[in-house]
């Protein structure tokens, strides 16, 4: 069973097929794996938070706009969230 639905991205192929079947892990996660996990789940919160906040919302949208056109800009708003906050979380978490 398959579900098509265009996804928004900065490919000019939007198109997505996911396929569902059910899959069992053999192993446990690792250490770093976990690690992973918590910083995205951290990061995610962060970027849905931030999106919502009226303080940064101003000096967000003209950071985004002055690096978007740059070699290594983010070319999205969300893009761009996700670069400043795992910033910030990686940060934060460096010991």
């Amino acid at each position: 069973m398959g579900t098509h639905r265009v996804a928004a991205t900065q490919s000019k192929d939007c198109n997505r097929l996911y396929i569902r079947k059910k899959v069992e892990r053999s192993t446990q996660p690792t250490t770093k794996e976990l690690q992973v996990r918590a910083r995205f789940a951290a990061v995610r919160a962060m970027v849905a938070e931030r999106a919502d906040d009226l303080s940064h919302i101003s000096s967000d949208q003209a950071a985004f706009i002055a690096q978007k056109d740059l070699a290594n800009g983010k070319k999205t708003m969300r893009a761009y969230l996700w670069m400043v906050c795992g910033a910030e979380y990686d940060q934060e978490h460096q010991g």
